[in-house]
């Protein structure tokens, strides 16, 4: 049975700026685990595409001052290399997660974004798993083991 080893927890507004904060956060945490610089790479990958669709997606109806407005995130290393990502919003939830996780998706009208957000962390981390409630908020849940 993998044993927790270390835990964090944040809570950031979700504006842009806290993007490049929780990215680095989380990398400086996971250091412990002395990850390559291509698992880096694509942890901070992930982290980046699952907090800004928090900031773009979750509270597009909010107020950038909204105090209500938060990213909140809970990372957890494991003793068998393992690293667990969860981020999760009380934004404004998805409809169909399976229809968001499409390619080309995107839930704002007329924006230029491609919606291939959850295809990317995906493709970098080794499970994904996204759960949501419309008017309560999603969580997104990311794995990846780091090579011995």
């Amino acid at each position: 049975m993998k044993k927790i080893i270390n835990e964090m927890k944040l809570r950031l507004p979700a504006v842009g700026v806290n993007e490049a904060v929780a990215r680095s956060c989380i990398c400086a945490f996971v250091a412990e685990l002395n990850p390559t610089v291509e698992e880096l790479g694509d942890l901070r990958l992930a982290v980046s595409e699952a907090v800004t669709n928090c900031i773009v997606h979750a509270y597009r109806d909010s107020l950038p001052t909204d105090r209500n407005a938060n990213i909140y995130i809970s990372v957890r290393l494991y003793d068998s290399r393992e690293v667990s990502v969860e981020i999760s919003d009380n934004g404004c939830g998805i409809e169909d997660v399976a229809k968001a996780r499409e390619p080309m998706y995107t839930s704002t009208v007329g924006c230029e974004r491609c919606g291939m957000g959850f295809l990317v962390m995906e493709s970098f981390m080794d499970s994904l798993s996204v759960k949501s409630t419309p008017g309560k908020g999603t969580t997104v849940l990311m794995r990846k083991i780091f090579k011995p």
